[in-house]
């Protein structure tokens, strides 16, 4: 038996070594299956949410004609002659989430702007983690900060502003936002190569129209997704709308009134008697199923507009 110089057995080196590589390949035959299933579990939990608000919903529309959920514009889920119209719910989501949209995408925008074109790498590196806290503070904080202290302010500068109404939670869920506004836009901005800028330069543009005539373009597509993504989140807004724009179903256009949001509406139903199997406990599903649909429908529009004006560099 041929042994090693150092008295080891050649032939057990050779055994081992072979122990070893079977072993590696078992681990590599095992890694990717393992893999697969971690990735293949986020889908089978979308589609079992997906499948749950279904067959709820299903439930909900035996009960309550499909025309008049989406049309109908009053919401009474309580009492004998009880109305399910979901458009007071659609109205008020809408109309808050335009008002944070509004408050997040200038400010959001600009402080991206700053950040990546005129800000020193020393101020970016201070500037930045603190505007990120901002998306740190739970949600219920906002609240209280929206019910006690912005819509006093308001209420001072606008007499007929009710105590609940739904400005005062759109400007603070727009707050909330504006750092995934700017964190997402000015990572886009600052992927965008340095060349184009030192190109648009050298032709005597200024620092200003770089900015915005090379920079925001080229990264708008990773732009329009920060915006989305903000949308998505003031939409899905929970604790903020339920606790300062109040639980009136009114259907109405006007931000200075009280109004309720789809996820206002599912708190407030939750935390009551909504029997199973009742009408008003099918609605939280037919409520929740419309907020998803809405959703995706936005993040489609989102990814239709981001490929449309994608860069590659």
């Amino acid at each position: 038996m041929a042994k090693h110089k150092d008295g080891v057995n050649v032939r057990e080196l050779i055994n081992e070594k072979k122990t070893t590589l079977n072993t590696n390949r078992l681990i590599e035959a095992f890694i990717p299956k393992f893999l697969m299933v971690i990735a293949t579990i986020s889908i089978f939990t979308t589609l079992g949410i997906i499948l749950t608000l279904l067959f709820e919903t299903v439930e909900f529309f035996k009960a309550v004609p499909f025309l008049d959920f989406f049309t109908g514009t009053k919401l009474k889920p309580l009492g004998e002659n009880a109305q399910f119209g979901v458009l007071p719910l659609l109205t008020g989501t809408i109309i808050s989430s335009v008002i944070a949209m509004a408050v997040a995408i200038p400010i959001g925008l600009m402080s991206a702007v700053y950040l990546s074109e005129y800000a020193s790498d020393r101020v970016r590196r201070i500037l930045k983690p603190i505007l990120e806290v901002l998306a740190g503070i739970p949600t219920i904080v906002y609240g209280f900060f929206a019910f006690t202290f912005v819509t006093p302010i308001l209420r001072a500068i606008i007499p007929g502003l009710e105590p609940t109404n739904i400005l005062s939670p759109g400007i603070v869920m727009g707050i909330m936002i504006i750092p995934m506004v700017a964190s997402l836009s000015e990572d886009a901005m600052s992927s965008v190569p340095n060349a184009m800028r030192e190109g648009a330069l050298a032709l005597g543009s200024t620092k200003l129209e770089v900015a915005w005539k090379v920079v925001v373009p080229a990264a708008m597509s990773g732009i329009v997704a920060s915006f989305v993504l903000a949308i998505s989140r003031a939409i899905g807004e929970t604790m903020i709308v339920t606790i300062a724009s109040g639980s009136t179903k009114n259907f109405t256009f006007d931000i200075t009134q009280s109004m309720q949001t789809m996820t206002a509406y599912i708190v407030e139903v939750t935390g009551g008697d909504a029997p199973a199997g009742s009408t008003l406990y099918y609605s939280l599903y037919a409520v929740a199923m419309t907020l998803f649909v809405f959703t995706l429908i936005m993040n489609l529009i989102a990814q239709y507009i981001s490929r449309k004006y994608r860069e590659e560099y």
